[in-house]
């Protein structure tokens, strides 16, 4: 599969072998318990409980990990991903090195449950500069940052982590897997929220991981079953049938980012402009290099939160809504989250609509809604 282009892979990933009769993908497979033999039990086959297996949901693990090559295993949540990957890995005494400038939650996570436990936790800016990670256990990125979008050299800091004994973990929700694959790059673990831009339609949750270390992914999915982080049979064959459009998707999505970016900056009232695709941006030196494509999400100020209210009630295009990736373009003032970034900093996700008419909207709202 290796060979062919992203669009092939993105429809065929996961699929079963056909078979007359059969449809491409099998339909949900809703089940608690199943049949068992009654004399062997559930040594005969790999379903027997809804919590530990389904094979809806296998299905989907190895689309993801086709995609991110690396096996995968999906839970509820990107934030279930994540958290699960931290407590499978992390022990009370060991540190653990996370970004200040990453999503917002699993910040909170690490002050509240983690350094209540005894780990260590030191915060660092996605761009660094890193200190030494000797005595450190697990360094986790991600790459482009969000909300912020800065980017950092993967090979470079898998490097420096393998070197002191570090795993590195790239959370990899805001560029998916065809953006960029950081096992490829050294990293010894993805983790990513399936939400958003991976399966784009704003319609379920999911999280995944995945990892080329058959001992990681044995720890997390014994993690995962004891815990019960499962995502729904519906969920898991909702997102295997969005993968299908994910090249599609992210291609458009990216040519408007572009276009809205060459709008906003020629705007005298658009401030702090950031786009991993922009060549004056700080992140375009690495991120051309590293990436393979960059994501339709872009974020500017625009001064405080009134006038980010007045851009969004103006637009006929954008609406105000959090998470990022769907099909439709959304504003989302991080602040008002609790997030720490300024009070009319604006994260836009641009979704699939067409370029002209998603460029003109936003510069009538923003014409409309004034100066500060």
């Amino acid at each position: 599969m290796s060979e062919w282009g992203d669009g092939t892979r993105c429809v065929r990933a996961g699929l079963p072998e056909p078979a007359p009769g059969d449809p491409f993908l099998p339909g949900p497979v809703f089940a608690a318990p199943y049949h068992l033999d009654p004399f062997s039990g559930p040594s005969t086959s790999p379903n027997g409980y809804g919590r530990p297996d389904n094979p809806t949901r296998r299905l989907l693990e190895a689309a993801v990990g086709e995609l991110e090559g690396g096996d995968c295993r999906v839970f509820a949540t990107g934030q279930a991903a994540i958290t699960g990957l931290l407590l499978t890995l992390l022990r009370p005494g060991d540190t653990v090195v996370l970004p200040t400038d990453g999503y917002f939650p699993v910040r909170a996570f690490a002050t509240d449950v983690l350094e209540a436990i005894g780990v260590r936790v030191l915060f660092v800016p996605t761009v660094g500069p890193y200190p030494s990670f000797e005595g450190v256990r697990l360094v986790l990125v991600e790459t482009p940052a969000n909300p912020g979008l800065d980017v950092v050299d993967v090979a470079a800091l898998a490097e420096q982590a393998h070197a002191a004994g570090a795993l590195l973990a790239v959370d990899n929700t805001t560029a998916t897997p065809l953006g960029q694959r950081p096992l490829d790059l050294g990293a010894d673990l993805v983790v990513a929220s399936g939400t958003k831009a991976l399966t784009g339609h704003s319609d379920l949750l999911l999280g995944y991981l995945a990892s080329r270390s058959t001992e990681l992914i044995d720890a997390v999915t014994t993690w995962r079953t004891t815990t019960g982080a499962v995502p729904g049979a519906f969920d898991a064959w909702l997102a295997h049938r969005s993968l299908a459009t994910l090249d599609l998707r992210l291609a458009r999505q990216s040519a408007n980012a572009a276009a809205v970016v060459d709008l906003l900056a020629g705007r005298s009232d658009v401030t702090g402009l950031r786009w991993p695709g922009r060549p004056d941006d700080p992140a375009y030196p690495v991120a051309s290099a590293q990436m393979r494509r960059i994501p339709g999400v872009l974020s500017f100020d625009l001064g405080d939160a009134d006038r980010v209210g007045r851009f969004v009630a103006a637009a006929r295009l954008v609406a105000a809504a959090t998470s990022f990736g769907g099909l439709h373009t959304t504003a989302d003032r991080r602040a008002q989250w609790g997030d720490d970034t300024a009070p009319g900093f604006v994260r836009l996700s641009c979704g699939a609509e067409d370029t002209a008419d998603l460029v003109a909207d936003i510069a009538a709202a923003l014409d409309a809604a004034g100066s500060v």
